[in-house]
């Protein structure tokens, strides 16, 4: 046992004698602080960059500004149609009828594409008409069904009035009974 003692007592003076060359040595300090620093001043840069910190000094602050501008103006632009109101029975299982009664307006990029919406109304409405009557009360249950509504109106309004195009459908008017 003593024996085991003494070689326990030497392997651990071994190991002190590494940890201090090594840990105490001035050299490993200086390659830590001359690899840190370079790596924590890239990561400080990537994150100023990416918080959008450095725009202002890149210049980007004052194109984004030009850009909304622009938008601001291309929305102003849009002309807005009504469509006359549609009251369709939903499609419902049993005897009880559920209706839908809905007043919609389209958005056009341009006052010109009115005409275009005025001659393909008749299948506007029609599209309109033959879908709505196929939904079902729990269609349009939730904001996501009103989502699903609109793009389903949406797409079939784009198809009818081809080459104009509509930009939006926004419900005035909606009422489930």
């Amino acid at each position: 046992m003593a024996e085991e003692n003494e070689n326990e007592a030497g392997a651990d003076a071994e190991l002190g004698d590494e940890f201090e060359d090594e840990g105490g040595g001035k050299k490993s300090k200086k390659k830590l602080i001359l690899i840190a620093a370079p790596v924590l001043l890239i990561l400080i840069g990537a994150g100023a960059f990416f918080s959008g910190m450095l725009d202002s000094l890149m210049g980007k602050e004052q194109h984004a500004e030009e850009n909304q501008e622009e938008v601001v103006e291309e929305k102003t632009a849009s002309v807005y149609y009504e469509l006359p109101q549609m009251l369709v029975n939903l499609n419902s299982p049993g005897r009880r009828s559920n209706f839908l009664k809905i007043v919609v307006s389209l958005e056009v990029p341009e006052a010109k594409d009115i005409e275009g919406l005025e001659l393909a109304m008749p299948r506007i409405i029609d599209n309109f008409q033959v879908y709505l009557r196929e939904l079902r009360v729990e269609d349009l249950r939730g904001s996501a069904g009103i989502y699903r509504l609109r793009e389903e109106l949406l797409f079939r309004v784009n198809a009818a009035v081809r080459p104009a195009r509509v930009t939006d459908v926004l419900f005035k008017e909606m009422l489930v009974q």
